[in-house]
């Protein structure tokens, strides 16, 4: 057994040299093991294999016999489709030869064919040249015809049809068609025009029309005579005959037009009964302001401007009554009193273009002339209903070197307004001064007038056509308000040695009132416009920061804000000085007060009745007398601010100054708080209900001082304790909840403990 153990030993170790696969001597090692007596497993275990062995030998044998099937299968498949694509590259070589053979015998026939074509066509458009030769003659002999009989409106309509087919061949290349047609309408509508317009100017005389007198002469406001529902179905018959030549008239007359440099409104041209109703007006608009004549003056504007709002207004009741039904019954949407306005607008538009250049640098004659522009314009917009989309006189003052000048006399003549304004002897008092209700901000008449003066220059350029010059404008107005508070500056700084003057008070109301205002003028539309279109300038320009665009877009600015931010920083410093020049005069007037013998006054027990300490006098008399100033020389809101400031700054002093400076007895503390609750807080309860809580400092500190021995002393413990001892025992009451059940709730723990340190009435307690 030995030697067989030890042969085994030697097969183990030699079985990576031996003939024996690895896995057939591992497979029998884990079935058989050391254990000879599973030897008989053998059986079993070929048995098993043998079946294995069978059972793969049969997989096999059906993989081999079906695998050649299926490639067979495959390999007859590939040769069928290659035959079948042998076949038809055959049948598609035969079909290209055979087209390409048909084509070329079919080529001569194309050929002859394309020639027909050809021919065709021709012979298709010379017959639709002769179709619309034949049309145009037709409606011509039309016409011919409606004129033998006299059938006018016939005539009318059939000429518009015309019109009609002459639009349509604008796009043609056949020039001569066009020019037949062209001159075709041109030869009737010269006829029917010529016609229609004596006739009408017939009629326009039977109504004594123009209407230049006052509206109480003219004839259809007067006994209408026997034979007036004649010629108004005739003015109405005529009018509508003349309306029809409106498409040929556009054809033929080209309408004047001014100068490109002058940015007018796109606009359709006047109707033709209207231009002819129109004709004797701008006759005598011609005859009076152009040329020699004594009423054409380049000093008196305001002569053909009032000539042209005296004839819309003359003429405005018969064109709403007799001729706008006229339109309406016709479907025109043209509105008669507009379109009457707006041609005679255009006379003014050509004069303004004919005279602007000549007095473009005579300051006065200029000026002159803008001011009377605004007035007709701002008449013609609020009377007579003129609307901004049409051509108006402000398209012509927007023109470069016109507006130019504009600016340039706007800012020189509003430097001038400045000086005098500044240098009036009235110019720091109030015109509202004996009138309390209107006088609440105490406005300087220079400031009034300087806001007035910005006022008037918006409502100037309010109706420019363009948000551009409009807010060319508006930096206009920028630079005026700088310029302003730049003088205010330079005199405030004249009056720094007296900043409690009247003078200096006027210069704080003014700069007050001017940034109120403005903003006012923030939140107006007007200037929420130019907001939005200076952010759109600034945009794409690329001026500005992602910040600043963003509050310029969300509103949270103005566009004032740079101007009211300068002039709140001016009206601070202006505060400040003044407060802490009554400061100063406090603060001298107080020193007696802060030595006033507080460690040896007597109780409150052992006076008869407490007064005023008589140190205080002095302080509290300061206080009073400049408080009534400049309540009498500011107005509400800036004097607010001051007693506020000044009140802080007094609170302060007294506190640190006085009262942590002393020790105090009972008396001492008893009398303090007698003269701050009866005395000081009092001079301040005209402006307020509870004027104390502008002095907490010095409140609180009379409540500590003026404790009594208990609450003084439990006080002590708990803030001693509280700094001590609070990590040892959290259940104790804290500093806090006690100083404010106390009613103190400004000052600091350190700063009880101090005042509790300045009382002199403390027990002996034996510590």
């Amino acid at each position: 057994m030995a030697s067989i153990a030890v042969r085994k030993k030697e097969v183990t170790r030699d079985l990576d040299h031996c003939d024996i696969p690895y896995y057939v001597s591992e497979f029998v090692e884990r079935e058989l093991g050391n254990d000879y007596d599973s030897l008989g497993k053998l059986d079993s275990l070929i048995e098993k294999l043998s079946e294995n062995k069978k059972h793969l030998e049969e997989q096999v044998l059906t993989v081999s016999s079906e695998v050649p099937k299926r490639i067979q299968n495959a390999l007859k498949n590939a040769e069928d489709s290659k035959k079948s694509l042998s076949q038809l590259l055959e049948e598609e070589t035969v079909l290209s030869e055979s087209i390409s053979s048909h084509l070329l015998k079919a080529e001569p026939w194309m050929e002859d064919l394309d020639v027909l074509i050809g021919q065709v066509e021709e012979i298709e458009r010379h017959l639709a040249y002769l179709q619309w030769i034949s049309r145009i003659e037709e409606l011509s002999d039309s016409i011919q015809q409606y004129l033998m009989t006299n059938n006018v409106p016939e005539a009318a309509s059939t000429l518009a049809l015309m019109a009609e087919l002459d639009i349509k061949l604008q796009e043609s290349s056949c020039s001569h068609l066009l020019a037949f047609v062209r001159s075709t309408v041109k030869f009737w509508h010269k006829i029917l025009k010529d016609k229609l317009t004596s006739d009408f100017e017939e009629v326009l005389t039977q109504l004594r029309w123009p209407f230049v007198g006052p509206p109480q002469s003219q004839a259809f406001g007067l006994a209408a005579p026997a034979n007036a529902p004649e010629v108004y179905n005739n003015l109405e018959m005529l009018f509508c005959q003349l309306l029809k030549l409106q498409t040929s008239d556009e054809l033929l007359t080209k309408p004047k037009q001014l100068p490109e440099k002058y940015p007018l409104p796109p606009s359709p041209p006047v109707i033709l009964p209207i231009q002819i109703m129109l004709n004797p007006l701008q006759k005598r608009f011609k005859y009076h302001f152009t040329g020699n004549k004594q009423t054409n003056v380049l000093n008196k504007p305001e002569w053909y401007l009032t000539q042209v709002l005296m004839w819309i207004g003359n003429h405005s009741k018969f064109l709403d009554d007799k001729i706008q039904p006229i339109l309406d019954k016709a479907g025109s949407s043209v509105n008669a009193g507009l379109e009457f306005s707006r041609a005679l607008v255009m006379l003014i538009l050509e004069k303004l273009a004919a005279d602007i250049p000549c007095l473009l640098y005579d300051d006065t004659l200029f000026c002159h002339l803008v001011d009377e522009v605004l007035l007709f314009e701002r008449e013609l917009y609020s009377v007579h209903g003129y609307l901004s989309s049409l051509p108006s006189c402000m398209h012509i003052l927007s023109e470069e070197s016109c507006f130019q000048r504009w600016l340039t006399v706007e800012k020189k003549f509003a430097l001038q307004k400045m000086d005098s304004m500044l240098s009036s002897e009235a110019a720091w008092i109030s015109q509202y001064k004996d009138i309390t209700d209107v006088d609440e901000m105490k406005v300087p008449d220079c400031a009034e007038t300087f806001m007035t003066l910005l006022l008037v220059i918006t409502d100037r350029y309010k109706n420019l056509p363009t948000a551009s010059r409009k807010l060319q404008f508006l930096g206009l107005q920028k630079e005026l308000v700088d310029d302003f508070r730049i003088r205010l500056t330079q005199v405030m700084k004249e009056e720094t040695r007296a900043s409690l003057g009247f003078r200096y008070c006027a210069i704080l109301n003014a700069v007050n009132y001017i940034a109120t205002v403005l903003a006012d003028w923030a939140d107006n539309v007007f200037f929420l416009q130019l907001q939005q279109a200076e952010l759109e300038v600034r945009a794409e320009s690329d001026t500005m920061s992602q910040l600043q665009l963003g509050q310029l877009a969300s509103m949270e600015s103005s566009v004032f804000d740079d101007m009211i931010n300068l002039l709140e920083r001016l009206k601070h410093d202006m505060l400040t000085r003044q407060v802490d020049h009554v400061f100063r005069e406090v603060k001298d007037a107080a020193k007696l007060y802060k030595k006033e013998r507080w460690l040896s006054l007597p109780s409150q027990a052992e006076q008869a009745v407490m007064s005023l300490s008589s140190t205080a006098c002095p302080m509290l008399q300061t206080l009073r007398d400049r408080l009534l100033q400049l309540e009498q020389q500011l107005c509400y809101s800036l004097f607010k601010i001051f007693w506020q400031m000044l009140a802080e700054k007094v609170d302060l002093h007294i506190y640190q100054e006085i009262i942590m400076a002393n020790h105090f007895n009972e008396g001492g503390a008893a009398q303090l708080q007698f003269d701050m609750s009866r005395n000081l807080f009092p001079l301040f309860s005209h402006y307020c209900k509870r004027p104390e809580n502008y002095f907490k400092h010095i409140k609180e500190a009379c409540i500590i001082l003026n404790l009594n021995i208990g609450s003084a002393l439990l006080l002590k413990d708990v803030l001693q304790s509280a700094s001590e001892n609070e990590p040892l025992k959290p259940s104790q009451p804290s500093a806090t909840a006690a100083l404010n059940e106390l009613g103190v709730y400004k000052l600091a723990q350190r700063d009880v403990e101090i005042l509790l340190s300045l009382r002199a009435n403390w027990p002996n307690t034996g510590k």
